[in-house]
């Protein structure tokens, strides 16, 4: 099936937003199509600010309606007791959420970003999608990350190269408690890195630790500020380690 198809089936579309490569491709495809859409955004202490700007600015570019959605996942203490399937827990609770704002306004049914690039077999979220009967028209289109980023540049869409961002949670480890101040203790480290040049790495909490994951291109951009990283990164952890495997 093609994407254009599933909107003449379906003109009338709600979207999980997030402001990222897949959901920003599949607002700009919807428009073009002629869809009725709207995007949803879901604001939590599981995104970091960057996300919620990049969603707007994309959403102004498509002169697109974006409606922010302000959830406080941390008053869930099934999701905060952080289980291996925190994402199943937590998409629900996300998910409900916009469906039950988008059914106000009009809109019956959901789609969202997921891709035939994503590995659905290790992605808790996924089944709770199933199970709300949300749609992934990427997917069922079998349009891979590769061709959404391709098709993304050729519409001129600055999220075209934007680096997979998983959300904040994952950055603790699984039955480590989350809370406030992890959350946005990782999203300051990870402001700083992003503002000095890295791209695609992470900052995980190990305890009251930080653990920095780079890719091997950006190395050398490492090495060359390591102390000042380090010393930024100590303003929030007690001690700060390079994970050499993940280089």
């Amino acid at each position: 099936m093609r994407l254009v198809d599933f909107f003449a089936k379906h003109p009338k579309i709600a979207l999980a937003f997030s402001g990222g490569v897949d959901s920003s491709y599949l607002l700009y495809a919807a428009k073009k199509a002629g869809a009725d859409v709207k995007a949803y955004y879901a604001k939590s202490d599981f995104q970091p600010e960057f996300e919620f700007e990049d969603a707007k600015r994309l959403a102004a570019d498509l002169d697109a309606d974006m409606e922010v959605i302000y959830l406080d996942v941390l008053a869930d203490p099934v999701i905060v007791s952080n289980p291996a399937d925190r994402c199943y827990t937590c998409k629900k609770h996300i998910m409900g959420a916009i469906m039950r704002r988008a059914a106000k306004d009009g809109y019956d049914l959901i789609v969202d970003g997921t891709n035939a690039s994503d590995d659905l077999s290790d992605r808790p979220g996924v089944k709770a999608l199933m199970e709300l009967g949300v749609r992934s028209p990427l997917l069922e289109a079998g349009l891979t990350k590769d061709e959404i980023r391709r098709l993304s540049k050729e519409a001129g869409l600055f999220t075209w190269d934007k680096p997979a961002y998983a959300c904040l949670a994952t950055r603790i480890l699984t039955g480590e408690e989350l809370t406030f101040k992890k959350l946005k203790s990782v999203e300051a480290c990870e402001a700083f890195m992003m503002d000095m040049g890295f791209s695609d790495f992470r900052v995980r909490v190990r305890g009251k630790d930080a653990l920095i994951q780079i890719k091997e291109k950006d190395f050398d951009l490492y090495k060359e500020n390591e102390e000042w990283i380090k010393d930024t990164v100590k303003e929030h952890f007690r001690k700060v380690e390079l994970d050499p495997v993940f280089r």
